[in-house]
């Protein structure tokens, strides 16, 4: 029998004094993060929560390195994240990253790097199914459309604070890419992950005053456990709940088989 392990991470707002005094309040992360788990628990997942001050760089690498010691083949990670999404740029080229931007989670101490994410799954075995739900801004990961949200209650790290943290960490997040890039070089492989995304890498994705509007639309499509199609069926039924402004996206890294693609979402 599979096991499946859960992680959900919902931040209301991260520590002003690592952010320059920006506190970024939101108000439906946490909701988003504790409905996530109670899908995940009704499913059959062993799920943690890490809600606004326990969602830390290293309380999430933690958990997921854990999960990772756990799952063998034909095993289940489910990720899901409700926050802040960011951009900074990338000086690795554009070979990495086609906009030249990498996205991040938006965590309670610093942002975690798109490639950090990659890292973390990449320590998972071959054949681990790995599932990621992000209800954050610039979430779609390198698959560009036009468009983009004008919200005041949007879940995107503010440019001149963007700017700012990236001056101040520049020299960090240097050393950290390349820490990174020589692990994914000593690895060799992507790992079989599929993610589903509340926007594009170029859009923003809404608050909202229970959940998010991504989280949201999910809620009232997986309908109490009532949904029965495949992960591609989910990402097309979510996003037509949504306008233009702030399309979901579907990105699959690896080579996930269809059997994995086509099973009915949160399936252990």
């Amino acid at each position: 029998m599979a096991t499946g392990l859960s992680l959900h991470v919902g931040l209301n707002e991260v520590d002003p004094a690592r952010y320059e005094g920006w506190a970024g309040t939101l108000i439906a992360c946490e909701n988003d993060a504790r409905d996530m788990e109670l899908i995940a628990r009704t499913a059959g997942f062993e799920t943690t929560v890490l809600l606004t001050p326990d969602g830390t760089v290293a309380n999430v690498t933690d958990v997921l390195g854990k999960a990772a010691t756990r799952l063998g083949p034909g095993d289940i990670l489910l990720f899901t994240y409700s926050g802040h999404g960011g951009q900074i740029p990338d000086e690795t080229g554009p070979d990495d990253e086609p906009d030249r931007l990498d996205e991040t989670l938006v965590l309670y101490d610093r942002q975690f790097l798109d490639d950090e994410v990659q890292q973390a799954f990449r320590a998972f075995a071959d054949d681990v199914r790995i599932v990621s739900l992000l209800d954050c801004c610039h979430s779609g990961s390198s698959i560009e459309i036009p468009g983009g949200a004008d919200d005041d209650r949007g879940r995107y790290l503010p440019e001149p604070q963007q700017r700012q943290l990236y001056e101040r960490d520049r020299s960090f997040l240097t050393e950290l890419r390349r820490s990174l890039a020589e692990d994914a070089t000593a690895d060799g492989t992507d790992p079989d992950a599929l993610l589903v995304s509340a926007c594009q890498d170029n859009q923003t994705a809404a608050d909202g005053d229970v959940n998010g509007a991504f989280t949201e639309a999910l809620l009232q499509v997986w309908d109490a456990g009532a949904f029965q199609g495949g992960y591609r069926d989910f990402h097309r039924a979510i996003q037509h709940r949504l306008p233009p402004t702030q399309s979901p996206n579907l990105y699959l890294t690896g080579s996930p088989g269809p059997d994995f693609v086509n099973q009915r979402p949160f399936t252990v």
